[in-house]
């Protein structure tokens, strides 16, 4: 058995995947929970494997499954087919302007003559619904045409997946608000003025997306034509994504790897055809690909790793030229690089021969990284403990506890953050450092933290929107403020900066009102001309407001002026 699967990581290795455990229900539980919860526990071994990211077809047991076997030469990439329906008239979608208001954009197909097992069937179900979500439908259960369209919440009512009565939608984000699965996705319409939802040409509800799927025409076991729909905020998501779900499964079907078409009417009149299924063709040269990866093999070696890929290649002319077939399971192929890498992967990593670069460089470490390295040594050297905290805080941490207004930080804000504690990037390490002392309240006196590290402030002159900005800070917590051990350490600072006491050239320091500080405590730091940030003790209420109960005071200057 271990000889068994010491092989199959050594497979996984070779396409790219990587093999994280192999582990059982059982084991997880006992972990987790301990051997007494475990008990009764399914012992069946489970493979958990490292899928990247771009390779949407291996996200199943079928694509992955599929993808080995053509990878280990035992079978050859199926070709993937639309058809017309038996009748000549495809189910039709139709999409309403209102849509716009919230999701404009749909596709569909349906899978004829489908055989689901117990296996085939959990495959067959997915989750992520963000930009896109999936629809799937006993399409025996209700008839076309349908309708994609957006009501106010109040208008529509329907029963949901595994529901035994009907709800409003407002009912049902209510419901769902619980649900540790549907809740994270409540988000995406909730605050929306309409909801989308899908009709059959009875007003019969197939779903509200991104949500739920209505429990009339949810598939099972018996399910024999599957009505699949995709509604999307991007149009081009949307069409991977079904591309996917059809050639993945559509091997079930009586007629494998056939897909029958179904027709996508738009609010301006226009018709499409999906699925698209699109095959397309790019040419290479066996030289760039030799050159890029650093080996020599010929062009028919080359198109026969490339072919391994499920990229189906043949040698074309007597110039080395390899046309390469990209099937619609493919969609990561954008650029020839990603053939390269393809060719590469195939031919395995282990076996490209170490060679000595053609081009000599010398590195250099970047000046604001040293500078903060020297800095780290010598303030740890100065008795002061280093700390690394969190990039993402909470608003409330860098402004109300540090008596200061949002608005006035210039913070970047997360777009829908999963926790309250990562809301905004840290525009202050002093936040970040207080938590830390908060944290470890029961050590012994005093506390003396340091940090140096990126804090993130907006600023329109980027093209991103916000600029990163290399700042130290230091705390001295203890029955006593300790204002000059603080003092002490911007002195010491200064000294290995090599910059002299003095209002000139040199560095000084300023009365200031902050209202971080305590009234009276606070002095403005000022370097080369410029001010550079602040020292002193901090106000009661901050240091209330950070759980704390003794004195405190705080540095925190700009370090980049001194490159």
């Amino acid at each position: 058995m271990e000889a068994a699967d010491e092989e199959f990581d050594e497979l996984c290795f070779e396409f790219g995947l990587e093999l994280d455990e192999i582990t059982s229900e059982k084991d997880i539980i006992s972990k987790e929970q301990g051997d007494v919860k475990a008990e009764g526990a399914s012992d069946v071994i489970l493979y958990k494997i490292d899928v990247p990211a771009n390779r949407y077809d291996l996200l199943c047991l079928e694509g992955l499954v599929r993808g080995l076997q053509v990878f280990k030469e035992r079978t050859e990439a199926p070709r993937y087919t639309r058809v017309n329906p038996a009748d000549g008239e495809p189910q039709k979608l139709i999409i309403t302007e209102e849509t716009a208001l919230v999701r404009p954009h749909a596709v569909a197909a349906v899978l004829r003559n489908i055989t689901f097992t117990k296996d085939r069937y959990e495959s067959f179900i997915c989750v992520q619904r963000t930009l896109v979500a999936i629809g799937t439908h006993d399409l025996d259960t209700i008839s076309g045409p349908f309708t994609f369209t957006a009501k106010p919440p109040a208008d529509i009512k329907f029963k949901p997946l595994n529901q035994s009565k009907e709800y409003t939608a407002p009912e049902l984000m209510n419901l769902y608000k619980t649900d540790s699965h549907l809740r994270h996705f409540l988000h995406i319409i909730e605050d929306k003025p309409v909801y989308p939802v899908i009709y059959d040409s009875n007003g019969i509800v197939l779903s509200m997306p991104p949500i739920i799927n209505g429990d009339h025409s949810k598939i099972s076991l018996n399910t024999k034509n599957v009505f699949i729909e995709c509604t999307a905020t991007d149009v081009t998501k949307a069409k991977i994504v079904l591309d996917m779900m059809v050639t993945m499964f559509s091997e079930y079907c009586d007629e494998p790897f056939t897909v029958e078409a179904a027709e996508v009417v738009y609010p301006d009149g226009k018709t499409c055809i999906y699925p698209e299924l699109p095959y397309r063709k790019e040419t290479i040269t066996s030289d760039f690909i030799n050159k890029k990866v650093g080996f020599n093999e010929t062009p028919e070696s080359i198109a026969k790793l490339l072919t391994r890929m499920y990229l189906k290649s043949e040698v074309i002319g007597e110039g080395g030229e390899i046309e390469v077939e990209i099937p619609p399971t493919r969609s990561d192929i954008i650029h020839a690089c990603d053939i390269v890498e393809d060719a590469a992967m195939a031919y395995g990593f282990n076996n490209l021969k170490r060679t000595i670069p053609r081009t000599y460089t010398i590195a250099n470490q970047f000046p604001l990284n040293k500078l903060t390295e020297l800095l780290r040594q010598d303030l740890a050297a100065a008795g002061f403990t280093e700390a690394l905290t969190f990039a993402l805080c909470s608003q409330e941490d860098i402004a109300e506890k540090l008596n200061k207004d949002i608005s006035s930080t210039k913070a970047a804000h997360i777009a829908n953050p999963k926790t309250a504690e990562f809301q905004v990037a840290r525009t202050t390490l002093l936040a970040g450092l207080l938590k830390t002392v908060a944290a470890n309240r029961k050590m012994p006196l005093p506390l003396k933290l340091f940090e140096i590290s990126d804090v993130v402030i907006k600023d329109v002159t980027r093209d991103v929107g916000a600029r990163n900005n290399r700042r130290l800070c230091a705390v001295y917590y203890n029955k006593s403020p300790g204002f000059e051990v603080i003092h002490g350490l911007l002195d010491r600072t200064m000294q290995l900066l090599d910059v002299k006491p003095g209002r000139e050239k040199g560095y000084y320091i300023q009365a200031a009102e902050d209202s971080t500080f305590f009234p009276g405590r606070c002095a403005e730091v000022f370097a080369h001309g410029q001010s550079i940030g602040r020292l002193g003790v901090l106000h009661p209420d901050v240091i209330n407001k950070f759980e704390l109960t003794m004195p405190c005071s705080a540095l925190d200057i700009d370090i980049e002026p001194f490159l």
